[in-house]
């Protein structure tokens, strides 16, 4: 038996069980009879613990900021437990791999899923974990491993960790059909710059448009040190460039529904066979074929994770005065201005907008870092 001391640390915990906020078809029920909603509940009972527990302790160590969400570092007996990665989450079970490349269905155990935190899932797809076998094929999470290169946005007010311990995100857009959405791409840029993952640029259907028409936006990011790759997947072209540029690495291919991410994957690994569908002629988006965030194992080496489609990318933890600094083409500018202060929008003197009004910056990436950095919602 080990004589390491255990540290025992008070931690905040979720309320295992909720009542419900509302009835639900309270209509119905009052059409159904008028009188006994004169019956209903006179009084409430107000709690001032909100949706966290009272402290509760528990053996562990305290986890640093850029961790897992959590407080604290569960302790648990590593003798018998194994490494593992999560492939992929599906509601209650996580598909776990350990290294010897064997597959587990995974539950997470009841005390980590019962610790505070900001984020809207506990376990996500590419975490390192820790979990125990009980059955054949089957196991329990007992912790998340620390993170790292971790691409998040904000949903209903939450963190919603799309995948972690990614090297590189691949950013795909499409040419036409649906139409291409810069700011969209800005948006994930700044976010990957955060999370310190190497952001790639990908637009496919390339097929569709003529390529010198792409030019000045490609050359925008070029010119910032970002590579950009001009692709299609129908006729193949850059798919060997792609291929190189994943191979050996973890990338996350992030984009909006029915650019074709999985139809680039299908072409850069035929193996793959992965489901795809068409855009509606009519509303010109695309329809959401991958529905959960999935980690697939490359030939060439390394993994891709297959994302839904983004309609939508609100930036998580990012506040509007630290916009312009995630903006590669602004920093040279941002400490030129008057003041130290300026938000780079209405300011007088002011070394961003004098190089926008100069043509040393592109209008349109100015316009959308003033979209972003705008605290009402940008």
């Amino acid at each position: 038996m080990s004589s390491k001391k255990r540290n025992k640390i008070r931690a905040d915990f979720r309320k295992n069980r909720t009542s419900r906020s509302r009835q639900a078809d309270l209509t119905r029920s009052f059409q159904k009879d008028e009188l006994a909603a004169d019956d209903g509940v006179r009084q409430e009972r107000i709690s001032g613990k909100g949706e966290v527990s009272r402290k509760r302790t528990v053996v562990g160590t305290v986890a640093a900021e850029d961790d897992t969400g959590f407080q604290v570092r569960l302790d648990v007996d590593e003798s018998q437990c194994r490494a593992g990665r999560v492939l992929q989450v599906n509601g209650l079970v996580s598909t776990v791999e350990d290294v010897s490349g064997v597959t587990y269905r995974c539950a997470t155990r009841r005390l980590l899923k019962t610790l505070a935190t900001d984020q809207r899932h506990v376990v996500v797809a590419g975490d390192r974990v820790l979990f125990r076998s009980e059955a054949a094929n089957e196991g329990v999470i007992e912790r998340v491993e620390p993170r790292w290169g971790v691409l998040s946005r904000t949903s209903q007010g939450r963190q919603h960790v799309i995948v972690a311990n990614v090297d590189q995100v691949l950013i795909v857009g499409s040419a036409a059909e649906p139409t291409l959405k810069p700011n969209l791409i800005d948006r994930m840029i700044v976010s990957a710059e955060k999370a310190g993952v190497t952001p790639i640029i990908c637009v496919n259907k390339i097929d569709l448009v003529e390529a010198a028409d792409l030019q000045p936006l490609v050359g925008v990011y070029s010119q910032m040190g970002y590579s950009v790759i001009l692709a299609s997947a129908v006729t193949g072209l850059n798919l060997d460039r792609l291929r190189r540029q994943l191979a050996g690495r973890q990338t996350v291919i992030a984009g909006q529904s029915g650019v074709g991410k999985s139809s680039l994957m299908n072409g850069v690994d035929p193996g793959l066979s992965l489901r795809v569908s068409s855009v509606s002629r009519d509303s010109q988006k695309g329809r959401h074929t991958t529905t959960t965030s999935q980690l697939i194992r490359l030939n060439a080496g390394g993994y891709v994770v297959d994302t839904p489609g983004i309609r939508q990318f609100q930036l998580w933890d990012v506040e509007p005065g630290e916009v312009a600094g995630f903006y590669r083409d602004l920093r040279p500018f941002v400490h030129d201005c008057r003041f130290p202060d300026c938000t780079h929008t209405h300011e007088a003197d002011c070394a961003v907008k004098n190089a926008v009004a100069d043509g040393w910056l592109d209008v349109r990436r100015y316009e959308s870092y003033c979209q972003l950095s705008d605290p009402s919602g940008g």
